[in-house]
């Protein structure tokens, strides 16, 4: 088996050591080549190039899941296909929502030795993923989430602080969300953003809209998250939004977020839908909007669609 191993050395808990057994271990069995990521985007390009070849049987990542994002949407270039390479994931950065939404642990090394006995044991699963698609715009596969509103502008502030230096820490995303928070009062009482489902009549006034194409939805350390809990990969997308975030409405729904009975979170400020084919957010000034954790910058208009059997995954 012909693959490509792709390394992003800025990801936050990914270590030479770590690329170096990990290279070293699937060398033994593979036909190995291994390139480290130098520029934003360039996993994505080399994935594309990869499936274009026809020569390559399996793209590892070995990253955070922005990383992973990038492989799948460079696989994704011209669309789904059977003749793609596989997939594997080694997590490596701080969070991982994707690789532990697939059962692997959050520890490179130990992911490691699942995806060598996943290999030899000839062992895969096929997963459905979201695609979100601007006007004007290239489309956008996402594997986990999505996000429109309140949980992007989060997204978009710690990447600010990264690029300051700052390490991608959940303690930042918590105080990126509280300062976020406190700075949106306007939208907190009546959101712009409306959501259209086709044959049904448009809900407004949405102050969140998160996305969801598996739960969890996210962590806060080993804590996950569950906006939509239904979600799964052999559904479409489940979506999860907020008319009204006051002060009470906010505490109300957070415990919910962290309740892993199922029940998701409720109330009469929560929309919540299951299993969605296609649907388009729509704002009446432009919002933040990231996939997988990534800021994407900010959009009047995203329509999402879940695709089943996207792509092939060595788990």
């Amino acid at each position: 088996m012909r693959a490509l191993l792709v390394v992003n050395p800025k990801a936050t808990t990914t270590s030479g050591r770590t690329k170096d057994v990990l290279a070293r271990a699937l060398a033994s069995d593979l036909k190995l080549e291994v390139v480290a990521t130098e520029y934003r985007g360039h996993a994505r390009d080399l994935a594309r190039d990869a499936a274009a070849s026809g020569n390559v049987d399996l793209v590892v990542s070995l990253g955070g899941d922005g990383t992973v994002n990038e492989i799948v949407n460079g696989l994704l270039a011209e669309g789904p296909s059977e003749h793609l390479p596989r997939l594997a994931v080694v997590p490596g950065g701080s969070t991982n929502v994707f690789a532990r939404a697939l059962g692997l642990p959050n520890d490179p090394v130990e992911a490691t030795g699942i995806l060598l006995d996943a290999l030899s044991s000839k062992r895969e699963r096929t997963v459905g993923l979201g695609r979100a698609v601007t006007p004007g715009l290239p489309e956008r596969w996402f594997t986990f989430t999505a996000g429109f509103g309140f949980d992007a502008g989060v997204v978009g502030r710690v990447e600010q602080h990264r690029r300051s230096g700052k390490r991608s820490t959940h303690a930042l995303y918590i105080n990126q969300a509280v300062r976020h928070y406190l700075g949106e009062r306007e939208h907190r009482r009546a959101g712009p953003i409306t959501l259209r489902i086709p044959g049904a009549e448009p809900v407004e006034g949405l102050v969140v809209s998160i996305v969801a194409n598996t739960s969890p939805w996210t962590f806060l350390g080993n804590r996950p998250v569950y906006a939509s809990p239904e979600a799964t990969f052999d559904t479409d997308l489940d979506l999860f939004g907020m008319t009204k975030m006051s002060l009470l409405q906010t505490l109300r729904t957070i415990p919910q977020l962290l309740d892993g009975s199922g029940k998701g979170p409720r109330g009469k400020h929560v929309v919540a839908y299951h299993d969605l084919r296609e649907f388009t957010l729509h704002s009446q000034e432009t919002m933040p909007f990231q996939v997988d954790g990534d800021h994407l910058g900010e959009r009047n208009q995203v329509s999402f669609s879940g695709v089943r059997r996207a792509l092939r995954v060595i788990v």
